[in-house]
């Protein structure tokens, strides 16, 4: 599974030449034996079947194609976090536990704008389950340990670093990612990455490639931004975005804040409140917004029928405009 963004490939996995290395130079631990042994059990392989034609799925013509990916339990009766472009459209799902043992499993909420998906497996006893971690508290050059079910082959484990925080690899409104180098291959995607006290700081996800080969740039949703979302899914199967019909640039002409409305949604909450293209947001409820993507993520962290206090900057003058927040429609995607 592939996906495609300009001259770039962003493969759905992760790839890095160099964690084992550089562990030997920094002077990592000796041995990761009882941190793997440790998190393996809440690590899990998912296999997709998927009729032919979905996008992103590519099997015999005529048949059905098969993918595979990762996931990890986050509760013990059977709900797995994955990536979205994992069972995106699937037909069929198969969970396979670290310990070898199959489940069918059904799709309990998918998000494609962060790319999280929860699936759900019904087991006879209660399942071991992952501990998220802070990826607030992550720094560049932590190590970090990915696990994930590269090919097919089931549970494997790599070493590396996080090279960069933050990151934007245009992929949708919403990124954010951990960048890591660990090495990590195909069939990796949705697996976790953990910290070296064996808690998830991400989701693997995605990597950067000219050719699809592995240049050791690879991406992880971070756990904090994850985590929100997963719950959402598990309560409801869906997530409710906040949008005020506004399309969005970054202010230019050297402005280092606010985002300028390039078009208004006939009907819509901004439409309603009186806003016009031209205008320039700068504050939502008393908070300086840095830009266009920060203010489409602060509206979508919000509940629709939320009523915020938008600042708009008109003639070196800045006039408060409320505007009650409708919710973001799905057809508009990212």
């Amino acid at each position: 599974m592939q996906r495609f963004f300009g001259p770039l490939i962003f493969a759905a996995l992760l790839l890095g030449p160099r964690g084992v290395a550089a562990a030997q130079v920094m002077g990592a631990p000796a041995s990761l034996a009882p941190l793997v042994h440790a998190v393996a059990p809440v690590v899990v392989g998912i296999t997709v079947m998927q009729a032919p034609g979905t996008p992103e799925k590519h099997g015999p013509a005529g048949g059905v194609a098969e993918a595979a990916g990762s996931g990890f339990i986050v509760s013990r009766d059977g709900m797995i976090v994955t990536n979205d472009h994992v069972i995106a459209g699937a037909a069929r799902i198969m969970v396979t536990l670290n310990d070898g043992e199959q489940f069918p499993a059904k799709l309990a909420g998918a998000d494609d704008l962060t790319d999280i998906a929860v699936i759900k497996i019904t087991s006879p006893r209660p399942l071991p389950v992952a501990v998220w971690g802070n990826s607030a508290s992550a720094q560049v050059g932590d190590w970090v340990l990915a696990a994930g079910n590269p090919f097919a082959l089931g549970n494997s484990f790599t070493l590396g670093i996080i090279s960069a925080e933050g990151r934007d690899i245009g992929d949708g409104p919403f990124d954010h990612f951990l960048q890591l180098d660990a090495p990590i291959n195909p069939g990796n995607s949705g697996g976790p990455a953990f910290n070296m006290a064996g808690a998830v700081i991400g989701i693997n996800s995605a990597i950067v490639s000219p050719s699809g080969g592995s240049v050791g740039l690879g991406f992880a949703i971070p756990s904090n931004s994850a985590r929100p979302i997963v719950a959402a899914l598990i309560a409801h199967g869906e997530i409710a975005r906040g949008w005020l019909g506004i399309s969005v640039a970054d202010r230019g002409g050297g402005a280092q804040e606010g985002a300028r409305i390039t078009g208004v949604e006939p009907g819509g909450p901004a439409a309603r409140a009186g806003l016009n293209a031209g205008e320039v947001v700068v504050a939502v409820n008393g908070r300086t917004i840095g830009g266009a993507t920060a203010l489409t993520r602060a509206i979508a962290s919000m509940a629709p029928g939320t009523k915020v206090l938008l600042g708009i900057s008109e003639n070196q003058h800045i006039f408060g405009v409320p505007v009650i927040i409708a919710r973001r429609p799905v057809q508009l995607g990212e």
